[in-house]
């Protein structure tokens, strides 16, 4: 915190230009060291390389240089006043922020966190999650090998309930971010009342994939299954209940039953791997008893349902890709964020009964809508309560794009110019002429 607080009147006042140079570096530096980055993923988190290399890392790399572009495109305005005055405003970082990622995303959160900030002029305190630093402490390595001042972003590894309880209370920061659980984001609020800092969090979500009985089926069964095993399922947007219309509910579940258990199972490292591990074991724990609750709950399993411990199998935390059918929207398992390879087919009725059931939840983070009627797609993109709205597809993001949540999904957003204005604060100056 002293390094952060002492760096940031220097690094504030650095050019714009020279900000942007940095950011650009940044990037540069992430494409030069991918293999290492991604096998470092992979090993920490577990996820398929797959994925590793081909969207965490130069995922990570295209945001440090979408926000290297912000650094120069930061402006106040001259405002309307009588003629007596000249009125303007000023736009400045908010200061030192406190930063807190998950792990399921461990280089690519960092990167939604770090570069807006620096991209303004703030300084930052960055705690990776305890179960995948290792990427953040590479990119601690980058960013000085890039030429950005001591001090101006410190990585910070530690446990949630000790280095990650320090930073919202701590008068000495000015903003917090955080993503993670909703529960966790409630006592970050809380916690960071003390000197009335700024937060913004981005939370869990019980995401509704909607899929009509025009869309293109076949297209509809790659996307959902995207949209929820992708991962592992680990993803706060996850299309984790899959709402198919009645006519077409049976075909369509028995198309991503099938999907779900041609689906490779095995150690991230493998390139053939497409459902690696989950993060821990608690985590393992979590999703298992999930399975458990869902087949008291009466629904049924169409793919899946279990453990997977066959073989080499037994050496990680694997979880069956699966698929419960019969499920009612008010089930603890389409109602409570399992985050793990788990998806709940619900059937609906019409477009009525569809946006009834998807915005009964208490999030709000995403949802996908699969049709072939335009007309519909926009109706229901525009009454679903969601922060993102996928058509026709799903789980893509875009640095141009904002990313947040309604409802217990959370404050703010990242990416985009939201992503920027968090990162502000505006000052009003009045000259008297």
């Amino acid at each position: 915190m002293a390094a952060a607080r002492a760096a940031f009147d220097r690094w504030a006042a650095t050019k714009p230009s020279q900000r942007t140079i940095l950011l650009f570096k940044i990037a540069e530096l992430i494409d030069k060291h991918a293999e290492e980055l991604a096998l470092l993923e992979t090993l920490d988190n577990g996820k398929a390389i797959f994925e590793s290399k081909n969207v965490d890392i130069p995922g990570a790399a295209e945001v440090f240089r979408y926000y290297a572009g912000w650094s120069t495109k930061i402006y106040g305005e001259t405002n309307p006043s009588s003629e007596d005055f000249f009125n303007y405003t000023l736009r400045e970082p908010v200061g030192v922020c406190g930063q807190i990622i998950p792990w399921n995303f461990p280089l690519l959160m960092a990167s939604w966190k770090i570069a807006p900030a620096l991209a303004c002029g703030n300084t930052v305190v960055l705690k990776p999650a305890e179960q995948t630093p290792l990427t953040a402490l590479f990119l601690g390595k980058l960013l000085l090998e890039a030429g950005v001042p001591k001090g101006v972003v410190n990585i910070l590894p530690g446990y949630g309930e000790t280095a990650g309880a320090a930073i919202a209370p701590h008068m000495g920061i000015d903003k917090v971010a955080f993503t993670g659980s909703t529960s966790v984001g409630k006592e970050i609020l809380k916690a960071s009342a003390g000197n009335l800092k700024r937060v913004s969090l981005e939370l869990g979500g019980k995401s509704p994939n909607i899929v009509f009985r025009d869309a293109d089926l076949d297209a509809a069964t790659v996307g959902a299954m995207l949209g929820i095993f992708f991962n592992q399922g680990q993803v706060c947007c996850a299309g984790s209940r899959l709402f198919v219309e009645e006519k077409v509910y049976d075909e369509f579940t028995d198309k991503v039953g099938k999907f779900a258990g041609g689906l490779k199972i095995g150690p991230g490292t493998d390139p053939e791997t497409k459902i690696g591990p989950l993060v821990s074991k608690e985590q393992h724990e979590r999703v298992s008893r999930y399975l458990e609750i869902g087949k008291k709950e009466g629904a049924k399993v169409k793919a899946g349902g279990d453990v997977a411990n066959d073989g080499d199998l037994k050496k990680g935390y694997f979880v069956k890709p699966t698929v419960f059918t019969g499920v009612k929207n008010s089930m603890q398992i389409a109602q409570e964020e399992i985050f793990g390879p788990v998806v709940s087919a619900i059937p609906f009725k019409d477009e009525k009964d569809a946006v009834l059931q998807g915005n009964d939840t208490l999030y709000g983070l995403a949802a996908g809508v699969w049709t072939r009627d335009v007309s519909k797609a926009h109706r229901v993109a525009r009454a679903i309560k969601a922060g993102t709205v996928w058509i026709n597809c799903y789980n893509l993001t875009d640095p141009a794009s904002p990313f947040g949540g309604f409802k217990q999904s959370g404050w703010g957003y990242e990416n985009g110019q939201d992503g920027i204005e968090g990162y502000l604060k505006t000052k009003t100056v009045m000259v008297q002429l």
